[in-house]
């Protein structure tokens, strides 16, 4: 919602960070790299995101399934067919054939591990945990259902093809049956996020510009400095970073009869250019320090105010967020839609500062409730013949 923000082998421009996919003519982005894809690479249109709960713990059925995961995902992001061809009429098909005939659409798949999977004894990674990846604590104003939060293991597809990133987790589940079960899933449509310099900014559904000031891929001190996790982090995730989603239901019915006025008060920007309140471009500085008629131009409730680098020390995120619609409340006859909210960052309490800060004090709480909230370890990218989180499996 606000405006605070928050590749290696891209085979595009390369300086330490996915910053240009390599554009073959099928629209792919490579999978493996330094650092997983779906991060820095230039946000999709389209989400689906599923977290998984872990069935066994035997870990040589976990490093196992990983493996199965990281060749099952490199082949749909290369516009692969899912494992072998299979033509035997009495045995089903390895790949579930929606996606055939249709390109990558620059496809993503991203894996993380929620701090549960480390409290299993069997799995022995008790000592591997690193101390940043805690649950997220209690935060004002969460309204959270346990069915749409945490897990296990997390796997974020993004494409600007639905079906195409659907398809990818559904062959993934299709292949860990047995070994996990889906616990949530959610479909995203239109990003809310610029995660590129080549992105204009989108609107999220209250019609309102999102993530102004985002942090782009581009800003490679920034990322260094806020997103990816360095020597101060155990070996396993060096060149990863901690991945917080949130389901945000928006009372869109309530936001929809409040005034122009009122609607541009709460977030602290025009509606139409996405100026601030008091400039005339999307990209103007914040005029925090700005009065008129004894008041801040940028009211103090504000979300932009809230959510801004300078009323948090400094801390920004990288965002990475989609619109959702789930059909209808029945029982408020209202829309079932939102934000699912996605962050990346070199350590949870980043997000946890900003978020105290808005929960408690941020007008457009009016207009919100959070419903679901997961936090994962997102370890660094795979080299070709390994696989996704190898470092700690091993």
């Amino acid at each position: 919602m606000g405006a605070a923000a928050v590749g290696f082998g891209g085979g595009g421009l390369l300086v330490g960070h996915r910053i240009a996919e390599a554009d073959d003519g099928t629209g792919s982005v490579p999978f493996y790299g330094e650092h997983q894809a779906g991060i820095g690479t230039a946000a999709q249109d389209r989400l689906h995101v599923a977290a998984f709960d872990l069935l066994s713990e035997d870990p040589a059925e976990l490093r196992e399934l990983m493996r199965l995961w990281t060749v099952a995902a490199a082949e749909a992001s290369a516009g692969e067919m899912v494992g072998s061809v299979n033509d035997v009429p009495l045995a089903p098909p390895e790949d579930t054939g929606e996606t055939v005939g249709l390109l990558p659409s620059r496809l993503t798949v991203t894996f993380g591990f929620g701090p549960s999977l480390f409290e299993k004894p069997g799995l022995g990674l008790a000592g591997k945990r690193p101390p940043a990846l805690r649950p997220l604590p209690a935060l004002p104003g969460d309204e959270l259902d346990p069915s749409e939060s945490d897990g296990d293991i997390c796997v974020q597809a993004c494409s600007d093809d639905p079906q195409v990133a659907f398809h990818a987790i559904r062959n993934l589940a299709r292949i860990g049956r047995g070994v996990v079960a889906m616990r949530w899933s959610q479909l995203g449509f239109g990003r809310t996020a610029s995660t590129s310099r080549s992105q204009d900014t989108p609107r999220n559904l209250m019609g309102m510009k999102d993530g102004t000031a985002n942090i782009r891929a581009e800003d490679s001190e920034d990322m260094e400095r806020f997103v990816w996790v360095g020597g101060d982090g155990p070996a396993w995730m060096r060149g990863g970073t901690y991945m917080v989603t949130r389901r945000i239901r928006m009372l869109l019915e309530v936001w929809d009869r409040a005034s122009l006025q009122d609607q541009e008060r709460t977030i602290g920007r025009h509606k139409y250019s996405g100026a601030p309140l008091g400039r005339h471009d999307e990209f103007d500085p914040l005029p925090l320090d700005r009065h008129r008629n004894g008041h801040p131009v940028i009211p103090v409730d504000a979300h932009v105010r809230l959510a801004s680098a300078k009323e948090n020390d400094g801390a920004r995120i990288l965002r990475r967020g989609y619109s959702f619609t789930d059909g209808v409340d029945e029982s408020l006859g209202e829309l079932e839609a939102g934000l699912f909210f996605i962050s990346f960052q070199r350590h949870p309490e980043q997000f946890v500062a900003i978020q105290r800060r808005l929960g408690s004090l941020d007008a457009l709480n009016e207009y919100i409730k959070h419903v679901g909230s997961a936090l994962f370890a997102v370890p660094p990218g795979a080299a070709p013949g390994g696989y996704v989180g190898e470092a700690l499996l091993a």
